[in-house]
């Protein structure tokens, strides 16, 4: 019994030796990275805003917000969601491990630098921020607004992602050029529990940088029984800068003077 093993095994060993295996020249191949592990329809929304193969390139987003007290601009290593925002009286940061927080002046910050830290940051670079490992994707019943019909994508994550991983999304698109239309949000950095109440962004005002389309205003609405109603406040974006040279580090070290946030 043991010879035949043997014998089988030998002739299994010498057909494969002579078994011509194809190969692909993948350097040749433009490949999509968004065909096989996103959803369908999420992967139109992703390529509708210039593509995820594009936007992986990039290394870093620069954006400028302009607030009643003051520009605030917000830097963010895209590879390491390190970040850095300069606001006239206060700068936050992450390092990649700590929040910190530094006054310039006596002011007190009146925010929560922790909760507050990458907030803008997910909501501009959407809808490619969706593209983040943990998530867990599910169509959900469309938005009607103002006669319009908008399919959803409900966005939740795995166990431990993130700092509020209790958060939903739900991306609202156009059924006819995929791109995104709303984002619906809800708030778990507080409670640690998920939220039934969902607070609404319009996506309207678009701009193309370095061939990505990103958002030039987001215009935030009262809701009412998880429904937009009328228009709250437009936020305007300027001064945005995607860049494929990386970073140093060091920028986004705590500086002399800064207060690491618990």
């Amino acid at each position: 019994m043991k010879k035949i093993f043997l014998l089988v095994l030998a002739i299994s060993i010498i057909s494969c030796k002579n078994k011509t295996i194809p190969t692909v020249d993948y350097s040749e191949e433009k490949l999509d990275v968004t065909t096989s592990v996103y959803p369908e329809n999420i992967s139109k929304v992703f390529a509708a805003h210039g593509g995820l193969d594009a936007w992986n390139k990039m290394q870093s987003l620069v954006f400028t917000m302009e607030k009643p007290d003051g520009d605030e601009v917000t830097t963010t290593d895209l590879k390491n969601r390190k970040s850095l925002i300069e606001m006239p009286k206060h700068t936050i940061g992450f390092n990649g491990e700590d929040v910190w927080l530094k006054h310039k002046d006596t002011t007190q910050y009146k925010g929560n630098a922790k909760f507050y830290y990458n907030l803008m940051f997910y909501f501009y670079a959407m809808p490619f921020i969706l593209a983040d490992d943990g998530i867990i994707y599910e169509n959900t019943d469309p938005l009607v607004f103002e006669g319009k019909t908008y399919p959803g994508i409900k966005i939740a994550y795995e166990a431990g992602v993130g700092e509020s991983p209790e958060d939903e999304y739900i991306l609202y698109y156009n059924p006819e050029t995929y791109q995104m239309e709303w984002l619906g949000y809800t708030v778990t950095f507080f409670s640690k529990e998920k939220s039934a109440e969902f607070h609404f962004i319009k996506y309207s005002d678009w701009q193309t940088v370095e061939n990505i389309v990103l958002p030039k205003t987001l215009t935030w609405y009262n809701y009412e029984n998880n429904l937009p109603t009328e228009k709250r406040n437009d936020l305007p974006f300027t001064n945005i800068k995607l860049s494929k040279e990386k970073l140093d580090a060091s920028i986004f070290k705590a500086p002399e003077g800064a207060t690491i946030v618990e």
